[in-house]
């Protein structure tokens, strides 16, 4: 999954009502993956066009089929990054627009059915994924965290003691991280739950002409996922840790739309810097992987407290989604057209995940992989013809063994090269041998002597011999065997007087007539 694009994902919600108040007309159009916006002033000009990953057309009800609910925002983006959590890599989803676009909805939502955002469906299709586990060599554990970023300065909104500024530190490996931050150890949805509930509430949202509760600071609810598995073939316990992020960074804001006077100024000061050096991080990231530049290069993540936090989650090592959030009025067309800009640079970012795991896994896990390889190398480079031609050496050799002993029980004898060595009398089975005066063409033939009755002669007969004294209808014979299959009595009878230079004889030691 290394070097993996930032998934991107706009969405267009319905008008609110300062917008129905002010008669707005609808800027967006979207199809498929693409998404258009027309110049209100300039009716005229060509619509400007954009295409991302998803283009999430909710600006009308459920009722209409291109409507997309809080369900399939998740479906597409956080079941995905959810799955990547379990893979063990780092995952980050943050919502990006200006304040009202509905950001707050998209990774919140509300807390009735079918209105939940990202954010709690994805914590609970968390701990149902656990509870499902199945295996006992896996246990899981979860521990969770929830910070806002406020005029540059971090609070945790789990602690209700924490009333001071929490200090940024950067680990040489871990990346950067909030000094004494809580970490919340959860067993269930139910869990989080009630400290996301305690954490929104805490969290600093203020009046303005834009939104009646916009969201006056950036919050990053965390959840660290450790799994631990026992592997049984090396007794080594062994770990995947995985950092999700989820951001819902403030509205960006013009101050003369959001009517923010005093404190509410200086708050809008502090988020559009914040933001505006979030742009400065995107455009120099799209520059360099346009630019093939080093990744040496100075990227201004200190220059903001968001962007020092994101730092993994933008250019590391994450597997990283952001969803913008427009608003679809013709009055908001300046600010609209902005975060559809900011969101198409941010698609050209890739980033270089890995899975977060402890030595020990990671050699266990390249071992199998090589092995694997190495497997399918072998039977890439004829292994499989190799094995199918030793499973057929081993048919014949045993094929060659039985025939050997088919032929010993025949008389036969054969050499180990498969030559055969000569003839011998087989035990246990009556039969005819031939006699000559010549020594060496004597025994040199062999007629076996079947069940039941055999016929010997010239014609019609079982055993065909030839001579001048052989008759037609030369003898029979009759050989009863015992329950062992061995010769217990043969006997011949003459057909004709039997007048032949065979010398003919009964063998006291073994049941066979021999000739």
């Amino acid at each position: 999954m290394a070097g993996a694009s930032v998934k991107v994902a706009v969405r267009v919600r319905p008008f609110n009502t300062r917008e129905t108040s002010r008669d707005a007309k609808c800027v967006i159009q979207m199809q498929g993956n693409s998404t258009c916006i027309s110049n209100p002033k300039q009716p005229k000009t060509e619509a400007k066009s954009f295409t991302f990953d998803y283009s999430y057309w909710s600006h009308t009800t459920p009722e209409d089929e291109a409507f997309a609910s809080q369900r399939q925002v998740y479906k597409d983006i956080g079941e995905e990054m959810l799955l990547h959590a379990f893979e063990g890599y780092n995952v980050c989803i943050f919502a990006y627009g200006q304040t009202g676009a509905g950001k707050s909805y998209t990774m919140m939502g509300r807390q009735e059915e079918g209105q939940e955002g990202i954010i709690p469906q994805l914590c609970e299709d968390l701990f149902k994924r656990t509870f499902e586990n199945k295996d006992p060599d896996l246990s899981f554990s979860v521990e969770v965290s929830y910070m806002e970023i406020y005029c540059e300065r971090v609070r945790d909104l789990l602690n209700p003691k924490s009333k001071g500024t929490l200090r940024v530190r950067e680990h040489p490996i871990m990346g950067p991280y909030v000094e004494d931050l809580s970490k919340l150890a959860v067993t269930g949805y139910n869990d989080i739950q009630d400290l996301m509930d305690c954490g929104n509430k805490a969290r600093t949202v203020a009046a303005t002409n834009m939104n009646e509760t916009s969201s006056r600071s950036h919050a990053v609810f965390t959840i660290v996922f450790t799994q631990r598995r026992r592997d049984q073939l090396t007794s080594l316990d062994t770990e995947k840790v995985s950092k999700v992020s989820l951001v819902d960074l403030a509205g960006s804001e013009r101050a003369d739309s959001s009517g923010a006077k005093g404190m509410r100024l200086k708050e809008g000061a502090n988020i559009n810097k914040s933001l505006t050096t979030l742009g400065k991080v995107i455009s120099a990231l799209a520059e360099m992987q346009n630019s093939k530049k080093r990744r040496s290069d100075f990227i201004p993540y200190r220059d903001s407290v968001l962007t020092w936090l994101l730092k993994e989650n933008l250019g590391g090592n994450s597997r990283t989604a952001m969803i913008a959030a427009l608003s679809p009025a013709d009055i908001n067309y300046e600010e609209t057209l902005s975060t559809l800009r900011y969101a198409d640079r941010a698609k050209q970012i890739r980033c270089n995940a890995v899975i977060n795991e402890d030595p020990n896994a990671r050699l266990i896990r390249e071992l199998k992989e090589e092995v694997n390889r190495l497997r399918d190398l072998l039977f890439s480079q004829g292994l499989s013809k190799l094995l199918t031609t030793t499973e057929k050496l081993r048919k014949t050799e045993s094929i060659r063994h039985e025939r050997e002993s088919l032929l010993a029980e025949m008389g036969v004898s054969i050499k180990e090269d498969g030559g055969t060595v000569g003839v011998f009398s087989p035990k246990g089975t009556p039969h005819l041998v031939n006699l000559n005066e010549d020594p060496l063409m004597s025994e040199c033939l062999l007629y076996y002597i079947k069940e039941g009755v055999t016929r010997v002669g010239q014609r019609e007969v079982d055993i065909r011999l030839s001579g001048q004294f052989i008759k037609e209808k030369h003898c029979i014979f009759n050989s009863h065997t015992n329950q062992q299959g061995e010769g217990e009595t043969c006997t011949g009878t003459e057909v004709s007087n039997l007048q032949c230079s065979l010398n003919l004889q009964w063998s006291q030691n073994l049941p066979f007539w021999i000739f």
